[in-house]
């Protein structure tokens, strides 16, 4: 089983067995009936027709008499309640005592390989025997015809004959509940299409037989005969999540039971080799609850020591940002908006340490060529070639002299007054690299124009020890000038702090803003981006939530999701009509297509949550719910009247958001 590379099997140790002085082992939990490793053993009764163990009555279900069989089995079958139209939820046939089964319960299989040509030579002495008795009895000749039916199957097919036995044994401490219990494992059980047995006799006998270890003491007359591939439909293929073993992570929630579950969705994928990269790239149609995932993600990230940065356009983060800013008491929570009388501005050209590597040349460059080229209009190679030489010959004259101070507009100053003379003694035709042309798209940044101080800041922006910060750029989202610039220095400035914070995880996330820079000139800088922050151990988040975008952007496919190993989707019922376009662009199976338009099909009423799922790397994926307790909730929310009642609560309560958040969520209790 092992050599078949679908799944692997491995020999419990004897530890993992018996246990030790710190941990239960699995003989131990079983007669606790708990997964707790500080299992405490419990007493056994056995009584007339009834079985405890501990406070624990048992209540027992058996398949072990072919009547009770279903007629037909499968190794799947299609679980309605999260299908569609367009796409199948598969599940095993056996699923309904599985984890669709909501009460604490053990399901125990059997398969006994005997002695298969034997078991068929006795199957033919019956038959002989049923023949010569048929006259009888009517009854003779149907199992006579049975038994044929079941050795032609097997001599034809090559099959191998084994005895088999499934039983499901659940369990209360409350007789009331136990009733209820035992009417749902057998509405289970009549899903499956097999006739429920509640087996009350043999009880103690089939709790024995399933310790762990001790199916030779099973009772062969429990057990019916089959081939191992319809025995095998019995087989559970689905489990309950299970936490990640890494200490770093986030806390989602089971979708079906509700449970917690600690998942790490960057540190263990990548240890393993599940993943190649950190980014995540995040798509969830508007009222999907996109931003209730990415501020209950950014929490938890922050929380664990990661330096976050944020680039929004829509005051999602605003009520996480106030929050953390009034706990570190103004020390960290920094929110920049976009003012015309306070703009966000830096300077390119400045360095701390002097030293321009590759990397800081090409942003330079990068830049520039945003400033002096539309989107459809790109550099000549010449062009290209002469900016690149401007940008190294200007670097090199700051690190001669001192005294030159380094600046767009000094930079605009080399170009008009030294740089000409170099051009016209390498012979550089005009309509190579149009000097004046340069200069006369680019005086709007240059002193005394619209934007000098965009490109002029003689303070840097001092991020390096923040680690929460929000640049809300809703003000000029719509400014195609300065949309795409403020981008570019936001991200500047994260580069150069990734450089600097060795060790320490970096994020930055770019909801609607990197549309800003997903342009053909940008490109490049956008793609270096997500392939750097790799070796400073940072990552790249990308949300967004319209499909057209994604389908019409050859950018975001060939920079952003080949570069982005874990995508996150939400609800995508909105695009069902267009998934075909997202599935092939995503590179998603047919089985991440079920998962996904399976999201929120079946929640459960009494529980407040929006389902999210997550693909890692093309091989590892699930749905998760994101459930959070009020507190956060009125944290996150993006309504704006539940925004508004918050902010009033919080002006009359001094300016205290934390105090206001816990008071609204305990008079929503309330109610």
């Amino acid at each position: 089983m092992n050599d078949s590379g679908l799944l692997r099997i491995t020999r419990l140790t004897d530890e993992e067995i018996t246990g030790t002085d710190t941990s239960a082992g699995i003989i131990e939990k079983y007669f606790s009936l708990s997964q707790e490793n500080t299992a405490c053993l419990q007493d056994l009764s056995l009584g007339a027709g009834e079985m405890k163990v501990g406070d624990n009555y048992l209540c027992l279900h058996t398949l072990s008499d072919p009547e009770d069989l279903p007629s037909g089995v499968a190794t799947d079958t299609r679980y309605e309640r999260l299908s569609t139209d367009r796409s199948d939820c598969r599940l095993s046939f056996a699923a309904p005592i599985g984890i669709l089964l909501t009460c604490n319960h053990v399901v125990n299989q059997y398969l006994f390989i005997d002695d298969s040509a034997e078991s068929l030579r006795k199957f033919e002495q019956t038959a002989r025997n049923m023949h010569s008795l048929s006259r009888y009895s009517r009854s003779n000749q149907i199992n006579r015809e049975w038994i044929e039916e079941y050795l032609n199957e097997a001599h034809s097919k090559g099959l191998t004959s084994i005895r088999a036995h499934c039983n499901v044994m659940a369990w209360s401490d409350d007789r009331e509940k136990l009733k209820r219990i035992k009417n749902d494992v057998g509405s289970q059980l009549a899903l499956m299409e097999a006739k429920p047995r509640h087996n009350t006799v043999d009880v103690p006998t089939l709790f024995w037989a399933a310790i762990p270890g001790n199916a030779g003491d099973f009772p062969a007359e429990e057990s019916f005969y089959t081939f191992i591939e319809q025995a095998l439909c019995l087989f559970i293929g689905e489990t309950s999540y299970k936490d990640s073993l890494s200490p770093f992570g986030i806390r989602m929630v089971d979708r079906l039971t509700g449970k917690p579950v600690h998942l790490d969705i960057s540190d263990l994928p990548m240890k393993n080799g599940t993943i190649t990269n950190r980014n995540k790239f995040i798509l969830g149609p508007s009222g999907s609850g996109k931003s209730f995932f990415t501020n209950h993600m950014v929490r938890q990230y922050y929380e664990q020591g990661t330096h976050v940065l944020l680039v929004d356009t829509g005051n999602s983060y605003q009520g996480l940002c106030n929050l953390i800013h009034a706990r570190t008491h103004g020390e960290d929570g920094i929110y920049f908006t976009y003012e015309e009388n306070d703009p966000i501005a830096f300077n390119p050209f400045y360095v701390e340490d002097g030293v321009f590597d590759i990397e800081k040349k090409e942003s330079i460059k990068t830049l520039i060529l945003t400033l002096w080229k539309r989107d459809d209009e790109p550099p000549t190679r010449a062009e290209e070639v002469a900016l690149s030489n401007a940008v190294n010959l200007f670097l090199e004259n700051i690190r001669r002299d001192n005294s030159i101070r380094p600046s767009f507009n000094t930079f605009y100053e080399f170009i008009r007054d030294e740089y000409q003379d170099i051009l016209r003694e390498k012979r550089t035709r005009e309509k190579d690299f149009d000097v004046w042309g340069f200069l006369n798209v680019l005086e709007p940044y240059y002193r005394g124009g619209e934007y000098d101080f965009l490109l002029n800041s003689d303070k840097q922006l001092d991020l390096l020890n923040k680690r929460f910060i929000v640049f809300e750029l809703d003000n000029i989202k719509d400014n195609k000038v300065l949309f795409p610039i403020v981008t570019i220095i936001i991200m500047e400035t994260f580069i150069n702090k990734m450089r600097k914070l060795k060790g320490i995880r970096k994020m930055i996330l770019l909801e609607e803003a990197w549309k800003a820079i997903s342009k053909e000139g940008m490109a490049e800088y956008l793609r270096y981006l997500f392939k750097t922050v790799r070796k400073f151990f940072g990552e790249a988040v990308v949300v967004t939530q319209e499909v057209e975008d994604i389908i019409s952007s050859s950018i975001v496919k060939g920079t952003i999701i080949n570069n982005s190993d874990c995508k996150i989707l939400l609800d995508q019922r909105k695009y069902v009509n267009k998934f075909d376009e997202i599935q092939a662009l995503l590179g998603l199976t047919d089985k991440e297509r079920a998962q996904i338009l399976s999201i929120n099909m079946a929640n459960n009423p009494s529980r407040k949550y929006k389902e999210v799922w997550v693909g890692l790397g093309g091989s590892q994926s699930a749905v998760y719910a994101t459930e959070v307790s009020l507190e956060e909730y009125y944290c996150y929310t993006t309504e704006e009247t539940e925004k508004l009642e918050l902010m009033r609560l919080t002006e009359k309560l001094g300016g205290n958001i934390e105090l206001a958040i816990k008071q609204l969520a305990e008079s929503k209790r309330e109610k």
